[in-house]
């Protein structure tokens, strides 16, 4: 009794299909997951001028980029105290926030260690807590278009049961260090502005003018790879059904060896046209007085 050597392959061949088609549907699922871990990325165009904000990419001195070496930023004005982390959230090594409610950002033993930005207000002798961000959207924007150089405002927000809470953060452009926030300020019931000079402020500018090969590159690529297309078919088609051989194998290879002539003579032409006929083209009978 034989056996087809397909009856074997078959078998084998299953797990190599089934296995293909799970990483083909798992590798989109990878890429938007890696894009996702990386947050604070804007870019501005003005003009010919993009401008590229990567608030928490690694910088010169400053490795983690605009995330604070602590874990988070914190501002006390008065009786309020402000947390916060731009970019990630907050990791508490050291005095931790000690509020009396503080359930949806982890809790009073892990308080401020599952959200990104926290504030505390002293009520009746207690620090009530507030979460202002939580999760992983986080929006950035410009602080003003007719000066990008400015920096932008990093805005991050939380829907709780009573207020829709957020904190804007104000990251200026300063190439000289870090001024961390000194103030702050309550629009509204629930919302707090913040302002903060960082070097990740500083946009990279790339220029974008001209980049493109316009119109004319276009056009000789274009007429270019037509030209390889008629050589390449002219030299199959004289190989293999003329049984050309040699340089011959060429398409029109008389008119190509005359072209840099029939060039030279051209222009000799147009110049003589422009410039009218030299010397040794005039006559040369001398003119005769009567």
């Amino acid at each position: 009794m034989r056996f087809h050597p397909s009856t074997f392959a078959m078998p084998m061949l299953r797990p190599r299909i089934i296995t293909i088609i799970i990483f083909t549907l798992l590798l989109p699922l990878t890429s938007a997951t890696t894009t996702a871990t990386e947050p604070c990325r804007f870019s501005f165009l003005d003009g010919d001028h993009l401008y590229n904000y990567t608030l928490s990419s690694p910088i010169r001195n400053f490795p983690h980029g605009i995330l604070s070496e602590d874990g988070f930023y914190k501002v006390a004005v008065n009786e309020t105290t402000l947390w916060f982390q731009l970019c990630d959230g907050m990791v508490f090594n050291h005095d931790p926030p000690v509020c009396a409610d503080c359930w949806d950002c982890g809790g009073p033993n892990r308080c401020g260690t599952q959200c990104n930005a926290l504030v505390a207000n002293k009520v009746g002798g207690y620090h009530v807590c507030t979460t202002l961000g939580r999760g992983p959207k986080i929006d950035v924007d410009i602080i003003d278009k007719k000066n990008p150089h400015t920096g932008v405002i990093v805005k991050m927000s939380n829907s709780g049961p009573k207020f829709n809470c957020s904190l804007a953060v104000s990251v200026l452009c300063n190439l000289n260090g870090v001024q961390g926030p000194q103030a702050m300020e309550r629009l509204g019931a629930c919302d707090y502005v913040i302002e903060l000079k960082h070097p990740s402020g500083c946009a990279i500018i790339v220029n974008v003018h001209g980049g493109g090969l316009g119109w004319f590159g276009t056009l000789l690529i274009i007429v270019l790879c037509l030209f390889a297309a008629y050589l390449l078919a002219g030299i199959v088609y004289r190989f293999f059904f003329l049984g050309i051989r040699g340089v011959d194998i060429i398409p029109n290879l008389d008119f190509w060896v005359s072209l840099p002539r029939r060039t030279q003579s051209l222009c000799a032409s147009l110049v003589r046209r422009f410039k009218g006929p030299s010397e040794s083209y005039r006559s040369s009978y001398s003119p005769v007085n009567f």
